[in-house]
């Protein structure tokens, strides 16, 4: 038995121009010159053991993973990001799904983050033609490709647009494939089904981005280092446009996550950084580490000496590096980004602070200005 689906082809999309943005570029940015907002000496010390840390990490060559919510990007902190990244200090961000939109919604017209109370009460929340169509498409194409979600998009904003393959190329190419590469016979399909119904041309589609200098996906994607998006259905505003394909966003969410994964089986000495990600950063970090110990135990290896780095705005009276785990009737106990990360080894450090104040003091104090 099935059941009714909902008809996006019924909803009328308006041209992202039209809307109405809570944030700006280069407005709202903070830089990676401007001056660090100071940090309470609690979170000072955390601060300094932190950077300590990933000094050490970085002389010997370990990983130094950055997980983020979408807000590091609204804050206007993508120039920030970069320059930890450009710097060779982080060499691994992730994000989700709306990270990956706000960043590319920056890049394509300076402006992102709508009202979305207002906007919902108008069934207009969500409801952006370009975002969602070009979005999707690039997710289309970049699973043809054999890209992760995070390169669709980073590719998509550097390249200036898309390579389109004409139907014909599709059709031959994913018959060919079926047996080679089941996989990539499935991604061309995707593509082909999307390019009938949207009669798309075939060939390069420019896509301007002029403020292409404020994403962080597109340094990423120029300096070769992973970029990983980490989208969950339904979660963001893309899943509204008829051209959106699950088929397209798992082919390629499964790549970062596992992209991701290859970056925590190498953790051991490392840093992982988990900012304002109450959800997305816990969940694929404890799947990744025991998929990693898996593979590392049957070796005789080890992922023990690890530092986690815990951000957040909520304040938390209970040690959990002392203390252990809270029990369940203590209201500790549902901190998800705290219960998670306490129970993954290594040692485990929280800092309550807003990500503007966090991310540019960690730069100048790796920095040491």
């Amino acid at each position: 038995m099935s059941f009714p689906l909902f008809d996006r082809k019924l909803i009328r999309f308006k041209p992202l121009a039209d809307r109405k943005n809570k944030v700006a570029v280069p407005a709202d940015l903070v830089m990676p010159d401007s001056p660090a907002p100071p940090l309470p000496a609690p979170a000072s010390a955390v601060m300094a053991e932190a950077v300590q840390r990933i000094r050490d990490a970085r002389k010997k060559g370990r990983p130094v993973i950055c997980a983020f919510g979408a807000h590091a990007i609204k804050n206007g902190l993508g120039p920030v990001l970069s320059a930890l990244m450009s710097e060779g200090w982080i060499t691994h961000l992730a994000t989700n799904g709306a990270g990956i939109i706000h960043d590319w919604e920056i890049a394509f017209q300076a402006r992102t983050s709508e009202d979305v109370r207002a906007n919902v009460a108008r069934g207009e929340f969500g409801i952006w033609e370009e975002t969602g169509r070009l979005i999707n498409l690039a997710l289309l194409v970049g699973a043809y490709q054999g890209l992760g979600y995070g390169q669709s998009i980073g590719s998509l904003i550097v390249k200036q647009g898309l390579e389109i393959p004409g139907a014909a190329e599709l059709g031959e190419s994913g018959a060919a494939l079926l047996r080679e590469d089941p996989e990539r016979a499935a991604a061309a399909a995707d593509l082909l089904a999307a390019v009938r119904a949207f009669r798309i041309q075939p060939g390069f589609m420019s896509v301007e981005h002029p403020f292409r200098k404020y994403s962080v996906q597109a340094a990423a994607f120029e300096r070769n280092v992973p970029f990983t998006g980490h989208p969950s259905i339904g979660h963001d505003i893309i899943y509204a446009h008829p051209m959106n394909s699950g088929g397209a966003i798992g082919r390629t969410g499964t790549r970062d996550f596992l992209t991701y994964a290859a970056s925590v089986s190498r953790l051991e000495g490392g840093v992982y950084l988990s900012v304002g990600s109450a959800v997305m950063s816990p969940m694929i970090f404890e799947k990744s580490l025991s998929m990693s110990r898996n593979v590392a135990i049957q070796s005789g290896a080890s992922i023990e000496n690890h530092f986690i780095l815990v951000v957040d705005l909520a304040e938390s009276t209970w040690d959990w590096q002392k203390d252990g785990e809270p029990p369940s009737d203590n209201p500790a106990y549902y901190l998800r980004y705290c219960k998670t990360f306490a129970r993954m080894g290594g040692t485990m450090r929280y800092l309550s602070a807003d990500n503007r104040r966090f991310f540019p003091a960690l730069l100048h104090f790796l920095r040491g200005t």
